[in-house]
């Protein structure tokens, strides 16, 4: 059965079951600082914003958006809230949603370790809470009540969020010359808005080991809230890090938008 990294206090080594192959390791590799994913402002004239958001979608897939309309306020309190809760202790873990650490889906939540901890030979360090949150009203009385405020916040969170990624959509649309409402009215596309909370633990041995494998993402859109430089993209054939710009959000076109966007 696993087990929250987060709840393994103080590890001393990286246990095997975590050790990468030795061609797959980080190593001590320094990763060049990304320059080139642009930061658009959410506060531009439509016309510009639309150009820029289509422009960087098509040629990155990434960029970062400032002064998109969620308070400064609810950030922060959404990444404290997000770290007291990895931090509850072990005794706890039934408030931890641990009953679900078999990858049983009870009401779709998720709390888990690495990517599918189950039916893996070697794991990724991390933990992570998934909450799907449409509708909110059915699903946030299955989410932790603890901390105290958790749904209080991640519910406020997830909404703004919603309300951003629909606008931004909107644009996208607007930009490809498509139907109005196009995302409104496919609801198949839509119908789905999942929070995932990463909590990447402290590593006594970082060249070991990685948070998370190379990846693309399946869906729509994913919206980011990134605290370091973390996030890895692959640009010609080589890999940049991107660093936080202060309270932007991360926009990452998945698989499915790209195919809109491209066609």
């Amino acid at each position: 059965m696993e087990k929250l990294l987060s709840t393994k206090r103080e590890l001393k080594f990286v246990p095997e079951c975590y050790k990468l192959p030795p061609d797959c390791r980080p190593g001590n590799t320094i990763v060049p600082i990304c320059e080139f994913i642009p930061v658009i402002d959410f506060k531009e004239e439509q016309p510009k914003l639309i150009h820029q958001i289509i422009h960087a979608s098509k040629q990155y897939g990434f960029f970062q958006l400032i002064n998109h309309g969620v308070e400064e306020k609810l950030l922060k309190d959404v990444l404290d809230v997000a770290k007291e809760f990895f931090e509850l202790p072990g005794d706890e873990e039934k408030e931890r949603l641990c009953c679900d650490m078999n990858h049983v889906k009870l009401n779709n939540r998720k709390l888990l370790t690495s990517i599918d901890y189950m039916n893996e030979s070697l794991h990724y360090w991390r933990d992570a809470l998934r909450l799907p949150c449409l509708p909110l009203q059915n699903n946030i009385q299955f989410w932790p009540q603890k901390p105290p405020i958790f749904r209080e916040v991640i519910g406020s969170y997830s909404v703004e969020v919603r309300k951003l990624s629909m606008r931004i959509l909107d644009l996208i649309s607007k930009g490809l010359g498509l139907e109005n409402g196009y995302f409104y009215n496919k609801s198949e596309l839509c119908n789905v808005h999942i929070i995932t909370l990463n909590h990447y633990p402290p590593c006594p041995d970082p060249s070991l080991t990685l948070g998370l494998p190379k990846h693309s993402d399946p869906n729509l859109i994913t919206l980011l809230l990134q605290q370091m430089d973390g996030l890895q993209i692959l640009k010609d054939q080589q890999w940049f890090a991107l660093k936080p710009f202060p309270n932007a959000f991360v926009v990452n076109v998945g698989h499915i938008l790209e195919v809109i966007i491209n066609t």
